[in-house]
C-alpha cells in the first residue's frame, strides 16, 4: 500500500494548491481527481464565464466605435459553436498547465473518485493508499430547489449552459446573485431575451447596496427583466418552458438556467460521513482549516468559508502548511468579491449598513468619485460607476470599498492591499497614483470620505 505525507483529495483551486505547497515543504504528496483538475473555477465557473464576457465586451466595443470615428457595421450574430471551443481551448491550455504544475512538483496524481476509509486510509478505483494527514478539498455542486417541472430538457445548471451551442431567444434564469448576472450579461449582449428571477429583494443581495442598485440600472438599459422578491412556484414544459412566479408573474423562455449557489461536495467524505462535524452540509474546521480529527484537514468549497477561488487558494495553502508541522491561521476578514458584469463589481470590507450598525451614522463618514469625473474613464469610454470608500471618522481606518466600474475588479486588489496592511484613508488619499489613471477614482474617493477631494466640487 502506498504512503504520504498528504493525501489531497480534489484537485480544485484548493486542492492543487495545497499539493503543491506541501511538495514545496518536503513532503511526499498525492492528489486525487475524479474529473480534470482545474476544479469548477477552471472547468466550469470563473475562467469559463470570462471567456463569455470577454465576447460579450467585443460586442460593446463594437457598439462604440462610432463615437471614435471608426466606421463600422456594428451587426453581429454569434456563432455558439465557436465561442464555446474557444472557452474550451482556453480551459485545456489552463488545466493542462496545472497538471505540469504538479508534475513539476512530483505530486502523484491519481485519478478517479477517492472516499475517506478511515483516518489515514482513501480508496479510489478499488486500491487503498495510506497518508499521515488528509486534506479535503471536494469542492461544491449545483444547487437545486424541489419545484415541480425542474427536471426539464429546457432546465439548465451552469455547468451545461456553457456548452450551449446554440442561442436561445429567451433565457430565463433563477437566482440573481453572481452566477446568475454574469451569464445574464454575457447572453444579453449575444442577443438573447434574459430575464433574471431573484426571491430576495434584489440582485447581488450579498454587495452593497448601491452596487446592486446601479448594476439592476444597467442592465435595465441591456433590456434585462428583473423580478426581485419573486419566488418561482414551478415550471412547466411548452416546447420551451414557462416559469410561474409568485404574485402570479410567468416567464415564458426557451431555456431556464437555475443559478440559486452551490452547496458542498461531500461524497469524498466516506465511511467517516457521520464522524466528522458538519454545519449546513459544509465541514467545519478551524482557522488552522483542521476538522474535529486531527490529522484530517478541510479546504475550499466543502467548509463553506468563502466559496470563492481565491479563498480555497489560501486555504488550501495554509491546510499544507499544517499539515506539514506549521501553525499558521487563514484569515479571510478581507477577501475581495467581484463580479465580471460590465460594468464590473467588486467590494472588500464592510458595506455601508454593516458599518453603521457597528459604529453608529456618526461614527462612520463614507466618499465617493463618480467615474465620469475621472479623466481615464471619460477617454476610455467607460464613465458609468463610482468608487464608494467607508471610513471610521475617528480613526480614519478604511472599513470598506466598493466599486461599480470597467475596471473594479482590479482596483479592488489597491484597496485590499491597504485595509490588510491597516494604511488609514488619509495616507491612502495622499499616495501619488499614475495619471490619467481608472485607480486615482480610489484615491479621490478616499479623499472624499475626509471632505478633502480636489476633483469634486465642495461640499456644503
Amino acid at each position: 500500500m502506498d504512503s504520504y505525507d498528504i493525501a489531497v483529495i480534489g484537485g480544485g483551486p484548493a486542492g492543487y494548491v495545497a499539493a503543491i505547497k506541501g511538495a514545496q515543504l518536503g513532503g511526499r504528496i498525492v492528489l486525487f481527481e475524479k474529473d480534470t483538475v482545474g476544479g469548477t473555477c477552471l472547468n466550469r465557473g470563473c475562467i469559463p464565464t470570462k471567456t463569455f464576457l470577454k465576447g460579450a465586451e467585443i460586442i460593446h466595443t463594437i457598439q462604440m466605435a462610432e463615437k471614435y470615428g471608426i466606421k463600422n457595421d456594428s451587426s453581429f450574430s454569434m456563432d455558439m459553436a465557436k465561442a464555446v471551443e474557444n472557452k474550451n481551448q482556453i480551459v485545456r491550455q489552463l488545466t493542462s498547465g496545472v497538471a505540469g504544475l504538479l508534475k513539476s512538483n512530483a505530486v502523484d496524481v491519481v485519478y478517479g473518485k477517492a472516499e475517506l476509509v478511515d483516518e489515514h486510509t482513501i480508496e479510489c478505483q478499488s486500491k487503498l493508499y495510506k497518508a499521515e494527514n488528509i486534506i479535503l478539498c471536494g469542492g461544491s455542486k449545483t444547487s437545486k430547489i424541489p419545484i415541480p417541472g425542474i427536471e426539464s430538457a429546457d432546465v439548465l445548471t451552469s455547468d451545461e449552459i456553457l456548452d450551449m451551442k446554440e442561442l436561445p431567444e429567451k433565457l430565463a434564469i433563477i437566482g440573481g446573485g453572481v452566477i446568475g448576472c454574469e451569464i445574464g450579461a454575457a447572453f444579453a449582449y449575444y442577443g438573447s431575451k434574459v430575464t433574471i428571477i431573484e426571491a430576495e429583494e434584489r440582485i447581488l443581495p450579498f454587495m452593497d447596496k448601491e452596487i446592486s442598485a446601479a448594476l439592476e440600472e444597467t442592465f435595465k438599459k441591456l433590456g434585462i427583466q428583473i423580478y426581485t422578491s419573486t419566488k418561482v412556484e414551478s415550471l412547466r414544459s411548452t416546447g420551451g418552458c414557462s416559469v410561474l412566479c409568485s404574485g402570479g408573474k410567468t416567464v415564458e423562455a426557451n431555456k431556464v438556467l437555475i443559478s440559486i449557489g452551490r452547496t458542498s461536495d461531500l461524497q469524498c467524505l466516506g465511511a467517516l460521513r457521520k464522524k466528522l462535524q458538519q454545519e449546513r452540509n459544509f465541514v467545519v474546521v478551524d482557522e488552522y482549516m483542521r476538522t474535529n480529527i486531527p490529522n484530517i484537514y478541510a479546504a475550499g468549497d466543502i467548509t463553506g468559508k468563502s466559496m470563492l477561488a481565491h479563498s480555497a487558494f489560501k486555504m488550501g495553502e495554509t491546510a499544507a502548511k499544517n499539515a506539514m508541522g506549521g501553525r499558521e491561521k487563514c484569515l479571510l476578514k478581507t477577501v475581495p468579491s467581484c463580479v465580471y458584469t460590465l460594468p464590473e463589481c467588486a467590494g472588500v470590507g464592510l458595506n455601508e449598513e454593516k458599518a453603521e450598525e457597528l459604529y453608529g451614522r456618526s461614527g462612520i463618514a463614507v466618499g465617493r468619485f463618480p467615474f465620469r469625473a475621472n479623466g481615464r474613464s471619460l477617454a476610455s469610454g467607460t464613465t458609468e460607476g463610482f468608487v464608494k470608500v467607508i471610513v471610521h471618522r475617528q480613526y480614519r481606518e478604511i472599513l470598506g470599498v466598493h466599486i461599480f466600474g470597467a475596471t473594479a475588479a482590479e482596483m479592488i486588489a489597491e484597496a485590499t492591499n491597504l485595509i490588510c496592511t491597516e494604511i488609514p484613508a488619509d495616507e491612502a488619499a495622499e499616495i501619488i497614483h499614475a495619471h490619467p489613471t481608472f485607480s486615482e477614482a480610489f484615491m479621490e474617493a478616499c479623499a472624499d470620505a475626509l471632505n478633502m477631494s480636489i476633483h469634486l466640487p465642495k461640499k456644503k
